[in-house]
């Protein structure tokens, strides 16, 4: 921080940056329990979407979630190759469109090993031909199937695919300011490693996630202690009354010796909850199993 001088004082200069506007009404961040949530989803997805791979290229493979994060739709095609697939789908009762974005250079090495090849990674970037998009079309079935597993209760409307797109700038599957939540994955098959995103739109996965931080009224307070005390377990035991014995005697014990115990046999037993007692009882049996029966409580 520099310091002028002005009129015989010391003024600290603010230093020059960029101002970025923030819009209260559409943040552009996950709370943290969402974000969890919807980590955990996508790296399920992930694991299943590697599996399905490797079986259908037959070339082993593996798929990696690197994050999970929220931006308006406008800069995330900002972020995206000029030229790469972009797998458009149809989300039921929504206008925005999910996607699901790869290289075509990492699609056409797919293929290739569909076909019998040997893996050799293409650096060709280029539109799919009829064929090639038929393949690379059933790959992405069985991955929106794999979503579909992976999101469960979060997605609850019914999707499906729509085109492909390769220009990232025309694609237009969102209006610009629409939130977007985008999952990032490192997808290595063979000796070839891309990277891929899905974006869903946010209001097809934020309503199923519910409130972030629920406030609840105080005065309902005493129901929710009531059920939280009777939910939480809690040790029982029947006790004996203790014998008092002397250090002495307790290190000089060995197997085979008798302690004599101060409870008379007519006397019921002592139930303790926690090390306190509050009721007392009678030895009985359950079946096979020993049980006590309760007969007085204090």
């Amino acid at each position: 921080m520099t310091v002028q001088k002005h009129a015989g004082a010391s003024v600290p200069s603010r230093a020059s940056g960029t101002v970025e506007v923030y819009d209260f009404r559409r943040p552009t961040t996950l709370v943290r329990e969402h974000s969890r949530v919807l980590e955990l989803a996508f790296e399920t997805f992930a694991r299943q979407w590697g599996t399905q791979l490797t079986a259908k290229v037959r070339v082993v493979s593996n798929v990696t979630c690197t994050q999970v994060l929220m931006f308006t739709y406008d800069e995330y095609a900002a972020a995206l190759p000029p030229t790469t697939a972009m797998v458009l789908l149809n989300v039921e009762g929504v206008t925005p469109r999910a996607v699901i974005q790869f290289p075509t250079s990492a699609a056409l090495t797919w293929v290739s090993c569909m076909l019998g090849g040997r893996g050799i990674v293409v650096e060709e970037e280029r539109q799919f031909t009829q064929i090639e998009q038929a393949l690379v079309r059933r790959l992405m079935e069985d991955a929106l199937e794999d979503l579909r597993y992976s999101l469960g209760a979060l997605l609850v409307r019914r999707i499906s695919i729509d085109n492909f797109q390769y220009n990232s700038q025309f694609a237009q599957a969102a209006a610009m300011t629409d939130l977007m939540i985008v999952a990032s994955f490192t997808i290595k098959v063979g000796e070839s490693q891309s990277v891929a995103t899905v974006a869903m739109p946010s209001e097809v996965l934020l309503p199923q996630l519910g409130e972030a931080n629920p406030t609840v009224s105080v005065e309902d307070a005493p129901r929710l202690l009531r059920e939280q005390i009777v939910s939480t377990p809690v040790s029982v035991s029947l006790r004996l009354e203790p014998a008092m014995m002397r250090p002495s005697a307790v290190l000089d014990l060995a197997v085979g010796d008798i302690l004599p115990l101060p409870h008379p046999q007519h006397r019921p037993l002592e139930v303790a909850v926690e090390g306190t007692p509050l009721a007392r009882a009678a030895v009985g049996a359950n079946g096979s199993r020993l049980a006590c029966v309760v007969i007085e409580t204090d």
